[in-house]
């Protein structure tokens, strides 16, 4: 059960680090664009696009946008993505959207996150319209030649058709509960 390109994105409401409730029917209300990103606190990956999502948020943030970043990991099997290791992590990175926490892993599911980062652009009308990876290089910034995400939100405040609707997302699985 995932969401497909061109359906409605599922509704959620699930707390953050900043201590309040995140509910994605509020965020489509301001926002012309949202870009939901399965992340972890632990994954390499994560870590490496990490001031790529950040610069990205305060590209767009005052043109009505915004990037959400859930965690959805089983932090049994790993501890490293607790709620409180959550709020270290955020803290620590100065992350500049909110940094919220799926604990019953139903968002990451109800979406088809299959990887972290694993992101997905939403429009003002919660129609998922890009679904994949980040960029097109996760190693070396200097050598992206296709900036994914930042075109697909730019596509969606721009009003242009997007363009490719999706990529294979590049990252750590998401580590689903037993």
């Amino acid at each position: 059960m995932s969401t497909s390109i061109g359906s409605y994105a599922p509704d959620f409401e699930i707390p953050g680090v900043d201590g309040s409730v995140h509910h994605l029917a509020r965020y489509l209300e301001q926002f012309r664009a949202v870009g939901v990103v399965f992340m972890c606190n632990h994954c390499p990956y994560v870590r490496l696009y990490l001031d790529r999502l950040k610069q990205i948020q305060a590209e767009f943030q005052d043109q009505g946008m915004t990037l959400i970043g859930i965690n959805s990991n089983d932090a049994e099997q790993y501890p490293d993505d607790s709620f409180d290791n959550m709020k270290r992590f955020a803290a620590d990175h100065q992350l500049n959207f909110p940094y919220v926490r799926d604990v019953t892993q139903e968002v990451a599911q109800s979406f088809g996150a299959e990887k972290t980062p694993h992101v997905f652009v939403l429009n003002q009308q919660g129609v998922l319209c890009y679904s994949g990876a980040v960029d097109d290089n996760a190693n070396d910034t200097n050598a992206v030649k296709v900036p994914y995400l930042r075109d697909a939100i730019a596509q969606i405040l721009s009003g242009a058709t997007i363009t490719p609707t999706s990529t294979e997302p590049v990252g750590c699985s998401v580590k689903w509960r037993r």
